[in-house]
């Protein structure tokens, strides 16, 4: 379009052609990245996502469904829009998952285009891991070189959590994206003043709290705090800008909170996790101040739970040496020691700098996101999983990224040197500290490590004598860094890692207050089959979920299940569904609304996931939620919406919950005639089918 009195475009035709000019070199850009790059940058930074996108979806489907508890939600979100919506368990929608249904919608959104499959499940959480790494070479990359850059990336990559999580189910992977996105926005927003981009911060810290509720908020002290520290603005337009930040964390949440709070309990599902069908209850409770309390009504176990050691619970002792011990040490820890050295470095370094300094807002940023964190897991005196970890390694691996480039490009000073030296060699000693954990896993990788770190010790102090020691310095410093967090990864692919309860890499001997089984492979969440004769496909996986599946006894074998004295186990034990069973929950289904109905959410989605019908979670994930109660299972059944009861599985009562789980286990039991189908005792719910005079 062009001026019809000069002849120049208007500014309405020059947008379209700015863009398209824009869309024509976007290719270019994307390769070359930064015109003052030198050529080898973006391919290294393309070969980093590359690699960690290959480790994340190598072997995929070995999880199978992951975590069942979250794959049955994202199957009934996937055939049904409320259930989508609100997050619930079953398509029937009786009750949600202990959760907001952010994950969950990214999930179901994979199903819906692709079909039901792990791979399907999977796939968009290996994604967020590889946009997560993405973000944090982008954090470090602003104000740092490129080779900080690769290497925070490559450190965050590479944490066995992440491997681990990046592969999982549950809400963390989300979770870690967005918190990160959220630094990477607040950073963008401390460097030119811009309030759109704290905006958008508030944006995603609103959706991570709609992914895990308070956990959200934990780095909001840091960002807060940053901005009105480093913002060039003055004052008073920080604070306006943090407002308006404010606005819109409260817009992203609060339009799902505010539906689940207005429309009346009887028109949506019961909200999991609650004892009142109450998502502020959930929020501040049981998925809030319990997590650091222990006060957590309905939990497996709570503060007053069983105790392994002094000043903790049930989930191991609290203190700051939690995150360095145990199953959290080769979770996260391997470069943990490093980051809080580096951390210091980079504070004592960049101290002297104008206030508006990137480089040390961005120190500020990782840092205070690591402390803050990592203090709220250590004392966490609740339900604190080692893989919550995960939300540690951005900001472990930035640091370590950051912090070594700014020793690095000093090492023409003595102190800085001998700091780099003491640094690997710290970590050295560190990484054969956590190796130890797991004795009988590549033994001789503890000799190569330990080579690497001396060597790059000596290289490092050598540097002004040997100027050819540089090289040799910087391969075996990340030898000795990374390699072993390599392993651990690598083992994490190749392994299933399956249940409520997941940890990456090899089995370790010490543990929560000694030696016990490896969360997610036994015990603790371990291995569900479900007809190993089928097939789910998927990079490269194996195993099956098919109809024509072995028979099993369903019995809880190990761990946390065995309280349940049946079924499944609470957390997720060895549990294979028969195919007698699965033909006889997808008997005249579209009959009823629930094909099924068992204790406890983990059971329920065995079943569910199996026959691909609705089936009903008694009590939600611990079986302690009073959904539903016993008048209400009553009505139901007289309405014949409900076919079957498993009697398998679930924990009923749990520290302080609803008992209404165990009422209409005994309830059933006394009007209906059980029968055994595929070694698992189960109750016809039919109308017509009650015993005679009940």
């Amino acid at each position: 379009m062009t001026s019809t009195t000069t002849g120049t475009p208007t500014s309405a035709g020059r947008a379209p052609a700015a863009l398209g000019a824009r869309l024509r070199t976007l290719p270019t850009v994307l390769w070359r990245g930064r015109a003052t790059d030198a050529a080898w940058v973006r391919p290294a930074y393309l070969g980093l996502l590359a690699l960690t996108a290959l480790l994340y979806c190598w072997n995929l489907a070995v999880n199978g469904w992951a975590n069942a508890f979250y794959s049955a939600a994202v199957q009934a979100g996937a055939s049904n829009w409320e259930a989508f919506l609100y997050g619930s368990s079953d398509a029937g929608n009786s009750i949600t998952v202990d959760k907001p249904p952010a994950s969950l919608w990214v999930m179901a959104l994979s199903v819906r285009l692709f079909g039901l499959s792990p791979a399907s499940i999977l796939l968009p959480e290996a994604i967020m891991g590889v946009l997560t790494v993405a973000l944090v070479f982008a954090i470090v990359r602003r104000h740092f070189p490129p080779q900080a850059a690769l290497i925070a990336g490559a450190a965050t990559a590479l944490t066995p959590v992440a491997t681990l999580m990046f592969r999982f189910d549950n809400p963390d992977a989300l979770l870690v994206l967005l918190l990160t996105l959220a630094t990477y926005l607040t950073l963008r927003g401390v460097e030119d003043g811009r309030a759109r981009w704290l905006l958008w911060a508030g944006v995603a810290v609103g959706f991570a709290f709609l992914t895990k509720q308070l956990q959200a908020f934990l780095i909001l002290p840091v960002l807060v705090g940053v901005v009105l520290f480093a913002s060039p603005r003055r004052i008073g337009v920080r604070f306006a800008h943090l407002f308006g930040a404010l606005g819109t964390l409260l817009l992203s949440a609060g339009w799902w909170v505010a539906i689940v709070t207005l429309v009346p309990a009887s028109m949506r599902p019961y909200i999991g996790g609650s004892q009142h069908n109450s998502f502020l209850e959930l929020t501040f409770g049981y998925n809030g101040f319990g997590r650091l309390t222990g006060n957590e009504t309905g939990s497996v176990t709570g503060g007053g739970g069983v105790r392994g050691n002094a000043g903790g619970g049930v989930w191991g002792s609290t203190g700051i040496g939690r995150l360095f011990s145990g199953e959290f040490g080769t979770q996260v820890a391997w470069l943990l020691p490093a980051a809080l050295v580096l951390l210091v470095v980079g504070v004592v370094v960049l101290w002297r700098r104008p206030r508006i300094d990137g480089a040390r807002a961005t120190v500020l940023l990782l840092g205070g996101t690591l402390v803050v964190t990592a203090l709220a897991l250590s004392f966490g005196a609740g339900i604190i999983h080692p893989y919550y970890s995960v939300a540690l390694a951005p900001a472990i691996g930035g640091l370590v990224g950051a912090g070594a480039w700014l020793l690095w490009e000093r090492r023409a000073a003595l102190w800085a040197r001998i700091v780099a030296a003491l640094v690997v060699l710290g970590t050295t000693w560190w990484s054969v500290v956590l190796m130890a954990e797991a004795s009988s896993f590549l033994p001789w990788l503890r000799v190569v490590v330990v080579m690497a770190g001396v060597l790059a010790a000596v290289a490092l102090v050598a540097l002004p004598f040997v100027r050819a020691f540089a090289p040799i310095a910087v391969a075996a410093a990340l030898i000795a860094a990374l390699t072993a967090p390599l392993a651990w990864s690598v083992n994490t692919t190749l392994t299933a890692h399956t249940g409520s309860l997941p940890t990456a890499g090899p089995a370790v001997s010490v543990g929560f207050g000694g030696t016990r089984p490896h969360f997610g492979q036994g015990g603790f969440g371990g291995r569900r089959a479900f007809g190993a004769q089928g097939g789910f496909g998927g990079f490269g996986g194996r195993g099956g979920f098919g109809a024509q599946g072995t028979t099993g006894t369903g019995t809880g074998q190990g761990g946390l299940g065995a309280l349940a004295g049946g079924g499944g186990g609470l957390l997720g034990g060895d549990v294979q569904v028969a195919s007698a069973l699965v033909q006889a929950l997808q008997a005249n289904a579209s009959h009823y609304t629930w094909a099924a109905a068992a204790v406890g959410s983990q059971n329920a989605a065995s079943y569910q996931l199996a026959s691909g019908e609705a089936v009903m979670p008694l009590g939600g994930f611990n079986g302690s939620d009073p959904s539903p109660t016993l008048a209400q299972f009553e009505r139901y059944v007289a309405e014949g919406r409900i076919h079957y009861f498993i009697a398998s599985g679930g924990i009923g009562r749990s520290n302080g919950g609803s008992s209404a789980s165990s009422e209409i286990a005994s309830w059933v039991e006394s009007h209906f005639a059980s029968s055994t189908v595929g070694g698992v005792t189960v109750y016809d719910l039919s109308p017509g089918s009650a015993l005679a005079g009940a």
